[in-house]
C-alpha cells in the first residue's frame, strides 16, 4: 500500500516549513504528503501567499519528500462554495478554488482538490433548485479546469462528503459527477475518497463499505484519505484509537483491488487542546502500525 500523510495533523503546531519537512521525513519516515490549505490560506494576498507556499515546497523537496497534491482543510470546508444558495457566494467559491489552483501551481505541485460544495438547508430538499445550482457548478468547474491547465496542473480532485446537503455524498452521486465532467474538462477530475466518509452507516446503510465505492466509481478514484472511525460520525481518529478500520483491512483492500498508484493519505485531525508531545508520539505509533502489514 502506498502510504502518505495529509498534513492536517500539524496545523497550529509545526508550521515552520523546514521543521515540518524534517519531522515528516525523519521522525515519521514518510515520503509522500498532501499539503493542506490550513497551512497557507489560498485567500491570502497573492505575493505573500505564494512566497510562503514556495517555502514549504522547497523545504519538502530538500528533505526528499514529494508533495503530490494540495487539499482544502478545516477552514476551507466551512463554506458552501460552488453549491451555495446565491450567485455571489458561488462566485466566491469559484474564486476560492481558483486561488488554491494558483497557489498549488506556485508550489509546482500537480494536483489540487476539495469537496465540491454544500447546498443550503432549503435548497437541499428542493430537487429543482438542487439541479439548477448543480448545473451552474458544473459549468464553473469546467472553467476552473481550463484555468488549472494553463497554470500547469495535471489533475483536480473532489472529495465526497457524508452529508445529504452536500454533493457528491454517495458513490452514485460521485459517479454522476465524474461522468458529467468526463470529457468536458481540460484536465482529468478524480475522486479523493475518505474511508471515514465512505463507511458512514447512518446515511449509506448497507452501502457503507469501500468495496461498494470501488464497484460503483472505482475507475475515477485517484487517492484516498485514511482515518479511524466508528462508522457513526466523521471522526478522523488516528489508528491508535479503537474503531472499525485496521491497517490490515486497508492492506487487504489494496491487494484485493490490485491498486498501484493511488496514494492513501492518513488524514488525522486532533483536538487543538492535545499537547504537541502527545500528537507527535501518537503519529509515530500509527506509522509503526502500518509498517507491520
Amino acid at each position: 500500500m502506498k502510504l502518505g500523510l495529509n498534513l492536517s495533523f500539524a496545523i497550529k503546531r509545526w508550521i515552520e516549513p523546514e521543521r515540518l519537512a524534517a519531522l515528516v521525513a525523519d521522525e515519521l519516515d514518510t515520503r509522500y504528503v498532501q499539503f493542506t490549505w490550513d497551512l497557507v490560506d489560498p485567500g491570502w494576498p497573492e505575493v505573500t501567499r505564494d512566497a510562503l507556499a514556495r517555502q514549504y515546497a522547497k523545504a519538502f523537496s530538500k528533505a526528499g519528500v514529494i508533495v503530490e497534491s494540495s487539499f482544502g482543510g478545516l477552514a476551507s470546508y466551512s463554506y458552501n462554495h460552488l453549491l451555495a444558495p446565491t450567485a455571489e457566494l458561488r462566485e466566491l467559491g469559484k474564486l476560492h478554488l481558483q486561488n488554491a489552483i494558483d497557489m498549488t501551481a506556485a508550489m509546482e505541485v500537480p494536483a489540487a482538490g476539495m469537496p465540491f460544495g454544500s447546498y443550503s438547508a432549503d435548497d437541499a430538499v428542493n430537487p429543482a433548485r438542487r439541479e439548477e445550482i448543480y448545473k451552474q457548478a458544473l459549468e464553473a468547474y469546467v472553467e476552473l479546469s481550463r484555468h488549472a491547465r494553463t497554470q500547469g496542473l495535471s489533475m483536480l480532485m473532489v472529495e465526497p462528503v457524508p452529508l445529504a446537503t452536500e454533493f457528491p455524498s454517495s458513490a452514485t452521486d460521485a459517479l454522476r459527477l465524474m461522468k458529467d465532467l468526463d470529457g468536458q474538462t481540460d484536465i482529468p477530475v478524480r475522486l479523493c475518497v475518505d474511508w471515514g466518509h465512505a463507511l458512514f452507516k447512518p446515511l449509506f446503510g448497507d452501502d457503507a463499505n469501500m468495496d461498494h465505492w470501488m464497484q460503483t466509481c472505482g475507475d475515477y478514484i485517484g487517492a484516498f484519505h485514511l482515518q479511524q472511525t466508528d462508522g457513526l460520525y466523521d471522526r478522523h481518529w488516528n489508528f491508535t484509537h479503537d474503531g472499525i478500520v485496521t491497517p490490515q483491512l486497508l492492506a487487504d483492500f489494496w491487494d484485493r483491488h490490485q491498486l498501484t498508484d493511488q496514494t492513501c493519505f492518513m488524514e488525522i485531525i486532533y483536538a487543538f487542546e492535545e499537547t504537541d508531545e502527545f500528537v507527535l508520539s501518537d503519529m509515530k505509533k500509527a506509522m509503526a502500525l502500518f509498517k507491520k502489514v
